[in-house]
């Protein structure tokens, strides 16, 4: 059985104070909490009702809730009707504050401020944003909750009740993306939702387009163009290491039987799911256009579940000079008998007609046919490629590659973009991983995390030992599996397993049983067995963990979460 609900005790929480409780129900872990059909295909509405103790404050993804305090009890109620996978329950130590008139936060009391500084007043930007393009948000509230560091996965889109793991606060433009691209599921996934999770990027893909049509809204084309660099980077990463041919690459993907859902879920269900959507744009002509077919692709399907065949059907309808293409190039391609059901049988002129490539698009393996043009942000991206060459060039110049650009006024998605490609290219030669570190080590260490667990995992592939005591640092004060994981992979790939066994021991008291189980796991490769630790554990991985596992097999620890950005 998959594991739903994540019980906590109170040390494994930032307050330390009180216990806390939340649900994942993505994609196939809600039969453990609820009697339900869980499949993407069903929608229902809901109620529930919940005691909980004093002090104790519960929420749910639910458009009306009311609590007695005297019975200790809340009721919830939504009234419009989802897949199981978006009812999600939190309990614990959490209190709010408005940041918008229909949004606010909730996190534990000591995170709280730094919630409300990040996020006051840009919830309802976004929001008006996405429905200047997409029509009217239709869930009422929009809230936010920050939940502890043991969250298996970045961001749950939960209707009225996004769920985003609090480690993410303190790296700012992660933050916005994560959030944005939360607040396009309200359209896309939640009120239009894939039929089957072999078709996940019908929820992912456009909801990833609609993140960066947001985003060039409210912040400009060059930062989107930056974003979307970043991510195809990882993802022509992850086609490198997994191989062209592999069918995990196909955006409909065969689901087969007994296998969880989320092994799909890959770089390949956003990134190139986002490049076949980005590619229908392009077939209309102007992007405000596509607007338009999406607004209404979501009047009419709102509140029901899709194929790829609903989507590409109503494209055609809507853009009827596309469809008579099709007719008149089908009508010289085919025999007079088999024009007439040209009408009724719209993937057949899809397979038929130069240009359109729909069938490839979702069946093919490998890269993504197509990909946008991201000129509009060479003005962020170009720097990144000039201090990377100057860095990589031999004979290195370091006087000259330090002092061409101050990497301290940089934007976050810059900085992670330079050191991806390090990365990609560790290990580097010794002369060159000495010069970066007395450059840059020191000022990398006040960014943010997705920036500090970067430069680390550079450190530990070129075995650069003067700075290790900063991958110790790093470990000792992080809970989340996002920020652990990649560190130890990487760290038991090479030849410092026994300075990571020692991390592990020092701090395993500090992370949950579940990441407490897996990181044993990935010590104990190539190893006699660890010994058991907690008997609690759960053996079952989580959505995050599981795809995160998937990847290990195939690469060796190459890919990490930081390849993946699992938001769901």
């Amino acid at each position: 059985m998959f594991q739903q609900i994540w019980w906590l005790d109170p040390e494994l929480t930032y307050g330390n104070a009180k216990p806390f409780v939340f649900t994942q129900g993505h994609s196939v872990c809600n039969r453990s909490f609820f009697p339900c059909f869980d499949t993407p295909a069903v929608k229902c509405t809901y109620s529930a009702t919940v005691k909980a103790p004093a002090g104790i404050q519960v929420l749910m993804s639910a458009t009306q809730s009311t609590y007695s305090e005297q019975e200790g009890v809340y009721q919830f109620y939504m009234e419009y009707p989802v897949p199981a996978y978006l009812v999600a329950l939190v309990a614990g130590d959490l209190i709010p504050a408005d940041i918008g008139p229909r949004s606010r936060v909730w996190a534990e009391p000591c995170l709280l401020p730094a919630a409300i500084s990040k996020l006051s007043g840009m919830v309802e930007r976004w929001l008006s944003a996405a429905e200047s393009l997409y029509g009217p948000y239709i869930w009422g509230r929009y809230d936010i909750v920050f939940l502890p560091p043991s969250f298996p996965i970045v961001a749950m889109e939960n209707p009225c009740l996004t769920f985003i793991i609090s480690s993410i606060l303190e790296s700012d433009e992660f933050l916005i993306i994560d959030v944005i691209h939360e607040v396009a599921h309200s359209w896309f996934g939640n009120a239009v939702t894939n039929a089957t999770w072999e078709e996940m990027w019908l929820s992912e893909g456009l909801a990833t387009y609609a993140q960066r049509r947001i985003t060039t809204e409210t912040y400009g084309a060059a930062f989107t163009c930056l974003e979307t660099a970043f991510r195809l980077d990882a993802l022509h990463r992850q086609m490198k290491l997994l191989g062209e041919d592999n069918p995990v690459s196909k955006l409909q993907v065969k689901l087969e039987p007994g296998v969880n859902p989320s092994n799909l879920m890959n770089l390949f269900t956003y990134e190139k799911g986002y490049c076949f959507v980005h590619y229908l744009s392009q077939l209309c002509g102007d992007p405000k256009h596509f607007d338009s077919f999406l607004r209404a692709y979501i009047e009419k399907y709102k509140f029901t579940s899709v194929v790829a065949q609903d989507l590409l059907d109503s494209f055609l309808n809507f853009f009827p000079e596309l469809k008579e293409q099709c007719v008149e190039r089908k009508e010289e391609a085919v025999p007079k008998s088999q024009a007439s059901c040209r009408d009724s049988c719209s993937t057949f002129l899809m397979l038929l007609v130069p240009g359109l490539e729909f069938e490839r698009w979702l069946n093919a393996t490998g890269p993504p046919l197509a990909e946008p043009d991201l000129s509009q942000g060479s003005s962020l991206t170009r720097p990144v490629e000039t201090l990377y060459s100057l860095w990589t060039t031999e004979p290195l110049d370091a006087v000259a590659a330090a002092s061409s650009v101050d990497i301290t006024k940089w934007r976050t998605f810059q900085t992670v973009l330079f050191l991806d490609r390090l990365l990609d290219g560790s290990p580097l030669p010794h002369e060159v991983i000495k010069k970066l570190s007395e450059s840059y080590s020191s000022q990398l260490d006040s960014m943010n995390a997705e920036i500090r667990i970067r430069w680390l995992q550079i450190v530990v592939r070129n075995d650069y030992y003067p700075d290790l005591y900063k991958v110790r640092c790093f470990l000792e004060n992080q809970r989340s599996r996002m920020y652990t994981i990649p560190l130890y992979e990487d760290l038991c790939t090479g030849t410092l397993k026994s300075f990571a066994l020692e991390v592990f021991y020092q701090t395993q008291n500090q992370l949950h049983p579940n990441l407490r189980k897996t990181i044993q796991q990935i010590l104990s490769q190539g190893l006699n067995p660890l010994p058991t630790i907690d008997a609690t554990a759960v053996a079952t991985d989580t959505p995050a963990m599981v795809l995160e596992d998937k990847a290990s097999e195939a690469t060796n620890g190459a890919i990490s979460l930081r390849d993946v950005n699992v938001s769901a």
